[in-house]
């Protein structure tokens, strides 16, 4: 569902609503919900529920109470009560789903209700969209004074509420910051009342928005709303490199993605045995070197020979342990490696499609073996050719010597013909 400020402007370029791909009224989709229930119908006698979710700018949800009974439906534009005056925001569910949404996100109907006055009317969309136009200009301002203070904060986005009677300033900061003096300034300059909300650097990526390095819209912005703590010790079970350019985000921080697959190696570890375990063989002591969490795979090498590994899997250096335990010594490693094959041939394959990545290359042919067949085989010709060329030099010139050449068997020598 596209809003009006995507549509095409002049020109045929794209008007756009210059938010970084986040709609004030549909938000480009961001943080939509399907609504699964929709087809469903009540039983007999039920009232369809009378609460609503309203969606404002980059994500910002409510849920609302329809005191007014009014036949709402999903797009539709409402003013919604605050805390003084009314806001403006769009309906994004209605029905049964939003009981299990509130019931899923634990709001208090109870004591925290806030009710539905009408459908916006068309005067109050305009002053809407007049006020949301006053935010870029205001945010470059306020940035400014901010940095003329000497104030170590950044403000990350501003919010009109929708009857424009105030502003929400958030901001990002690492430090606890006295800005008394900056409301001040900002009560003079722009003449509006004024709140400040601080919020973290994640909470500020997923509301500016943006690309991350997979390709794809930030996970923070598009579905993400719980934001649960990373530690380096998830890029670690990863085996991943420690580099922060490559496991920081947008929001400076660790990507939250490092724990969408953490669950899956953590099973997968279970049956390795520790890294710092030693396997005791006749031959000497050997130490872990690497492992493959995908195939299962280990790789030791004996202390003073660190530059020949040994492969062998999880069973075998598990078998190998139980043995040591019982104060007994194995052979050797070359004897469980023996017993494992691996293939080579899908070193360089595509793990997807398990195509190889020369498939499209053609078949290289060696043109130097071709032109030598041919010269050996033109030679014969060439020498004939000489030949005559040097009868007649000799004709015409008696001074000097004629060369010495082999005698062509087909055909009569041409020298004794002229002698």
């Amino acid at each position: 569902m596209a809003c009006q400020s995507c549509a095409t402007g002049k020109d045929g370029q794209p008007k756009g609503c210059k938010n970084n791909g986040t709609c004030g009224t549909d938000s480009c989709n961001k943080l939509t919900v399907f609504d699964w229930l929709a087809n469903m119908s009540l039983p007999n006698g039920e009232e369809p529920f009378d609460w609503v979710e309203v969606r404002f700018k980059n994500g910002r949800k409510h849920y609302y109470k329809n005191t007014e009974k009014l036949t709402l439906s999903i797009g539709d534009i409402v003013a919604t009560q605050a805390q003084s005056g009314h806001d403006i925001g769009m309906v994004t569910l209605t029905g049964e789903l939003v009981r299990v949404q509130i019931k899923r996100k634990k709001v208090d109907t109870k004591n925290d209700v806030l009710k539905i006055y009408r459908k916006a009317s068309q005067k109050d969309i305009d002053i809407w969209s007049e006020a949301r136009d006053r935010e870029e200009p205001m945010k470059v301002k306020a940035r400014q004074f901010a940095i003329d203070l000497n104030l170590k904060m950044k403000i990350s986005d501003i919010e009109f509420q929708g009857d424009a009677s105030k502003a929400t300033f958030y901001y990002t900061a690492e430090e606890r910051v006295d800005f008394r003096e900056l409301i001040k300034v900002y009560a003079k300059e722009f003449r509006i009342r004024i709140e400040m909300k601080q919020v973290g650097f994640r909470q500020e990526a997923s509301r500016l928005g943006g690309i991350g390095s997979c390709g794809r819209e930030l996970c923070c912005s598009t579905w993400l709303t719980d934001f649960r703590s990373v530690s380096t010790s998830a890029a670690r079970y990863q085996q991943l490199s420690l580099n922060p350019l490559k496991l920081a985000g947008q929001c400076g921080k660790l990507k939250c993605c490092l724990n969408y697959e953490l669950d899956a190696y953590l099973d997968a570890l279970k049956s390795f045995p520790k890294t710092d375990t030693k396997l005791y063989t006749e031959k000497g002591t050997a130490v872990c070197q690497k492992t493959d969490i995908f195939k299962g795979h280990m790789w030791y090498a004996y202390e003073g020979e660190w530059m020949n590994w040994h492969l062998i899997t999880t069973e075998q250096a598990n078998e190998i342990i139980e043995i040591n335990k019982q104060k007994k010594k194995v052979a050797s490693l070359e004897e469980y490696a023996a017993d494992l094959t691996v293939d080579t041939k899908t070193e360089f394959e595509n793990v997807v499609g398990q195509d190889s990545l020369t498939r499209f290359d053609k078949p290289k042919h060696n043109k130097k073996r071709k032109t030598n067949k041919n010269r050996k085989r033109n030679r014969p010709n060439k020498v004939e050719a000489k030949s005559n060329t040097n009868t007649n030099s000799n004709s015409n010139n008696h001074k000097r010597r004629p060369q010495k050449r082999r005698p062509n068997k087909n055909k009569p020598n041409n020298n004794n013909e002229n002698k």
